[in-house]
């Protein structure tokens, strides 16, 4: 039986829960207070909205969101046109905002794993597929645009 990889959004739903059950078990110091915590809120929506965006164009180009399939289309517009990974950077936001909410040192604990993880094991790997599918397109594009992640 084919072992399926673990996708972004199952790390992503982990430091979810890693950042909430670190502010409650050990909220070593509590450096964001009520109300200026609610501002998190505005984050988790940026985030959100950005995630939206991206999934949106990667439909509109019919080309798959999953990091170990190999794409179809080099999407250069929308969100793209910002940055080189929006989705993860998305998540990434949204989990710094309920780091704000929650106030806590120990719950930016979640996001930074997040951070590492997609870094380490995704970023690499969809950088490579892009150039090997893509190749002086993906190249030129990279010069153009930031990687946020």
């Amino acid at each position: 039986m084919k072992q399926r990889p673990i996708l972004p959004p199952t790390y992503f739903n982990l430091a979810v829960l890693v950042s909430i059950a670190l502010h409650f078990a050990m909220p070593i110091t509590t450096f964001i207070p009520y109300p200026l915590s609610l501002l998190g809120i505005v984050l988790i929506v940026f985030g959100g909205v950005l995630n939206i965006w991206a999934d949106q164009s990667f439909k509109k180009a019919e080309t798959t969101v999953k990091p170990f399939e190999k794409p179809s289309a080099l999407i250069v517009d929308g969100p793209f046109r910002l940055l080189r990974h929006p989705m993860y950077f998305g998540m990434l936001v949204i989990l710094f905002g309920i780091s704000v909410i929650c106030g806590s040192l120990t719950s930016f604990l979640g996001a930074i794993g997040f951070w590492i993880v997609i870094r380490i094991r995704f970023i690499p790997m969809e950088e490579r597929a892009m150039i090997d599918s893509f190749g002086r397109e993906y190249e030129e594009y990279r010069q153009k645009v930031f990687c946020w992640m």
